[in-house]
């Protein structure tokens, strides 16, 4: 079984966006990933995007997206960074907040750092979900 995993934000512009692909580039297909908002932002933040092209993850096709029951419904872990109470808990769901600083309104230089740390945690959680076969 495929585990999936979804990220959610406030307005599914910043950390949630780079958690999704940067989980994405790194599970290679062994996870569904989704992000969402609360209250999602019209566009992905463009220090966002340019950090996140530097190595080489396009977001220029992303848009934020609503958070949906069924989002939360089908997933079997889901990663809040800093929505509070907006997202509906379900039991039997795996839930992990991740405090990580809001990207919004920072340079490029100031969300690099973010991304990286969000990159840490997300190779750390794709090593629980996904582990790698031992030889």
């Amino acid at each position: 079984m495929t585990p999936e995993v979804l990220f959610v934000c406030v307005h599914n512009a910043g950390r949630s966006q780079m958690a999704a692909a940067l989980l994405d580039h790194h599970a290679g297909g062994r996870v569904i990933v989704r992000s969402a908002g609360s209250a999602p932002a019209d566009t992905i933040n463009p220090a966002v995007r340019q950090v996140m092209a530097e190595i080489g993850i396009d977001l220029s096709r992303e848009q934020p997206k609503l958070l949906t029951t069924d989002a939360v419904q089908a997933s079997d872990v889901v990663i809040t960074m800093g929505c509070g109470d907006a997202c509906p808990v379900f039991p039997g769901k795996r839930y992990l907040d991740w405090q990580v600083p809001d990207p919004a309104g920072k340079s490029a230089d100031e969300v690099r750092p973010i991304r990286d740390e969000i990159d840490a945690r997300v190779r750390a959680l794709l090593a629980r979900l996904v582990p790698e076969p031992t030889v």
